[in-house]
């Protein structure tokens, strides 16, 4: 169903307190959204499947909300327009025989009788992962944690690699499961990366991870942003569209 403004403009009645139903003409559209008043002291857009969100300091005038908007316009259709064609993610049925996507290729998912472990097999012909389960129902919670180790292992070794080549020490490591966020880095607390990303080619991994370092240098997307990154990772460009493809389809459970 496409993205339609009326969607994000829920029943004011029914909003929380501090929040406000609005619209605005960016363009040939006609946009809604969600105005949170808060104490910040910026504005702040977030687009996602309930639609634009904007978040405000309560001095902000609507004028001043509205400015921001347009200046972003472009921005912002393109992000409600991804939305809009977006695919809606099926829930997987963990069951013996499933194949997902891991490191680009499939892996094999099979149900064994256990204590809650896995056991990795990736020298076989058909690349492998049992899962040893006290019941089915388990099956989501074992598979997540064999997922999320393997991905740990995966972008320690990678922030390993690329962190010498911008001359600092790897940051540190958390992960994340963000629905709509791969990466975020912070000089305070280090570098969070999307654990879903050991579903992808490793030329994909290695585009966040680059992209993520590059903010110890430029804490922005300025063409100088760009540059560090393409120092890292010259062939970025193709990763980051790539990236953007097989996103709409990351498996979910």
């Amino acid at each position: 169903m496409p993205w339609l403004p009326e969607a994000a403009a829920s029943d004011e009645h029914s909003l929380p307190a501090g929040e406000t139903a609005c619209t605005i003409e960016l363009g040939e559209r006609t946009v809604a959204y969600i105005l949170r008043r808060a104490s910040r002291r910026t504005i702040g857009l977030t687009i996602d499947h309930r639609g634009l969100r904007v978040g405000a300091p309560r001095r902000a005038s609507l004028r001043d909300v509205e400015t921001m908007l347009l200046r972003h316009g472009r921005w912002i259709g393109e992000k409600l327009d991804e939305w809009s064609t977006r695919r809606a993610h099926e829930t997987l049925s963990i069951s013996d025989g499933l194949q997902l996507p891991v490191l680009g290729g499939p892996l094999r998912i099979r149900l064994a009788i256990g204590a809650n472990r896995c056991v990795w097999n990736l020298q076989a012909g058909e690349p492998t992962l049992t899962l040893c389960l006290r019941a089915p129902t388990d099956a989501p919670r074992v598979l997540e944690k064999a997922l999320r180790e393997k991905a740990r292992e995966l972008f320690a070794e990678r922030l390993a690699h690329y962190a010498p080549l911008l001359g600092v020490t790897p940051p540190a490591l958390s992960l994340s499961s963000a629905r709509t966020r791969w990466g975020s880095c912070s000089l305070r607390s280090g570098i969070h990366l999307n654990w879903r990303l050991i579903h992808f080619p490793p030329a994909v991994t290695d585009y966040v991870v680059t992209h993520e370092l590059a903010h110890l240098r430029e804490m922005n997307h300025s063409p100088r942003f760009w540059a560090v990154v393409a120092g890292l990772y010259p062939d970025y460009r193709a990763a980051r569209l790539e990236l953007k493809r097989l996103a709409a389809n990351c498996p979910q459970w």
